[in-house]
């Protein structure tokens, strides 16, 4: 599979979120990358890092950076089996880091089912 049609992947796991959740996405980019950098689990397959909109106060935009979603290709590629396993995991894991954006942490989405 080439880098572009990983990131259509991305991009198709982006449009299943609702356009009115996809709004509300403040001050975040998604970024693709081949592996997670080397002091992490190198299965892990997505990453969020930045502040929640629910920890942000109002002067939280001043000078800020964008908060930051990475998917990490490769262990997406070796975890799955076929391409439409791999389509479903990658919607999954864009889903997920999503949900951190908006606060929503790791035992709520296993309790919703998005583990």
């Amino acid at each position: 599979m080439t880098d572009e049609e990983f990131e259509a992947l991305v991009e198709d796991g982006l449009e299943r979120i609702p356009e009115a959740l996809l709004d509300m996405l403040d001050n975040v980019v998604m970024i693709v990358e081949d592996y997670p950098p080397d002091d992490m689990p190198q299965d892990t397959l997505g990453l969020y890092e930045g502040v929640p909109l629910t920890e942000r106060d109002e002067g939280w935009l001043a000078g800020a950076l964008p908060d930051r979603i990475f998917i990490y290709q490769q262990p997406l590629l070796q975890m799955c089996g076929s391409r439409e396993e791999l389509v479903e995991e990658v919607a999954v894991t864009v889903i997920h880091e999503i949900a951190h954006h908006f606060g929503i942490d790791d035992d709520a989405l296993t309790e919703l089912g998005w583990d």
